[in-house]
């Protein structure tokens, strides 16, 4: 029986290593990982696993593509980009969890708030037309960042946008900026606003720079976020190691799944990961609520879940959909062919086998709110 209540199946046996080195960002939703270590869960399931920060996701990336890291918390279209090499090296991935759903929110400047008049929640685009449009004419677009440039956070942004006739490549200035980095970047006026992971968005507010006008489950509920990826030739060498670590990262994500177990959660966070940010902070999110303005109450998101075990399952139609949005921006070869072989939910399965969780029921996705997002 582990110490998390339920029984523990053998770990696989491995044919060569034990230890593993993943990447992590500092986000809410690393928490599985985090999690993982700080319960022993890798250490259970016969690992010795080395978790590592990057400041960026750009740096992240390059350390597992050349192979310094054996894997990594990843945004949900970055294995694609890794596939066909897009911003950088290339590199074949395998997924093999998704790690986390919903989790991001849309920060906007004070200013930029007060020129559109408007403090709707949710916000919806078409409150900006006419002030990106008086920007623009006095050539000072507004200036909106994401975090990476295939990322939920990007593609979600312009999909806000664009719903509202607001063309993302012409009527906003897009940039990208590490995580961690878009508060102060709001305090300054560097950018008049963000999509960005927990606990980035609530700590702009904390801060009193900027304010939540909504949160990505608004956008496509149920989405899905961040996963856990893999060299696809290290799999095919020896898949042991990787098995152990996504089982140990599902057992994680049950644990997180458990409200009761939310107070021990934030303290890891804070402990591991996010010690510049307050507790409190990073409480909201793992609680689906946001603080939308300074001094405001806690507001829940609707539709919002971050950790679920069932939704751990890697669907290659997540896949499909990021693909689709790269193709709608021009970010992907228009005739690319879909690559489900890089999400591996039959090796989710059989890490799953190894938690000795009961029967994990199917998640129902949400579809994407239109055909590409």
């Amino acid at each position: 029986m582990s110490d998390l209540g339920f029984p523990l199946v053998a770990p696989a046996v491995h044919t060569g290593r034990t230890d593993l080195s993943l990447g992590y960002v500092p986000l809410t939703d690393a928490a599985p990982l985090l999690v993982a270590a700080a319960k022993g869960l890798f250490a259970q399931h016969g690992l010795t696993a080395v978790l590592a920060p990057a400041g960026s996701w750009s740096a992240l990336r390059d350390r597992v593509a050349v192979g310094a890291w054996d894997g990594a918390q990843m945004l949900g279209p970055m294995p694609l980009a890794c596939h066909f090499g897009l911003g950088g090296l290339a590199a074949d991935l395998a997924v093999t969890a998704t790690l986390g759903r919903n989790g991001n929110t849309l920060v906007l400047s004070h200013r930029l708030i007060a020129e559109c008049g408007n403090r709707d929640w949710p916000l919806a685009a078409a409150a900006l037309v006419p002030v990106l449009a008086a920007r623009q004419a006095a050539g000072r677009p507004a200036v909106l960042a994401a975090v990476f440039p295939y990322s939920s956070h990007n593609y979600l942004l312009r999909h806000w946008l664009a719903a509202a006739g607001i063309d993302p490549d012409h009527d906003v200035r897009l940039v990208v900026l590490p995580p961690s980095a878009l508060p102060d970047a709001l305090a300054d006026g560097t950018i008049d606003g963000f999509c960005a992971g927990e606990p980035w968005g609530s700590r702009a507010v904390d801060l009193d720079v900027g304010q939540i006008v909504l949160g990505s489950a608004q956008i496509w509920p149920g989405h899905p976020e961040k996963v856990l990826a893999f060299s696809a030739a290290a799999l095919a060498r020896d898949p042991a190691p990787a098995l152990a670590a996504t089982a140990a990262i599902i057992a994680a994500t049950a644990w997180l799944a458990e409200p009761a177990n939310l107070p021990e959660a934030i303290d890891i966070l804070r402990r591991t990961a996010l010690s510049a940010v307050p507790a409190p902070v990073i409480a909201l999110a793992l609680h689906q609520q946001v603080i939308r303005s300074a001094g405001d109450a806690p507001t829940a998101l609707p539709g919002a879940i971050l950790h679920s075990a069932a939704a751990t399952r890697p669907d290659p139609a997540h896949a499909a959909w990021w693909l689709a949005a790269m193709q709608r921006w021009g970010h992907a070869p228009p005739d690319a062919l879909h690559p489900t072989a890089l999400w591996r939910p039959d090796l989710w399965h059989r890490a799953a086998a190894q938690t000795g969780l009961p029967s994990l029921p199917a998640f129902i996705d949400h579809p994407p709110i239109s055909r590409s997002l």
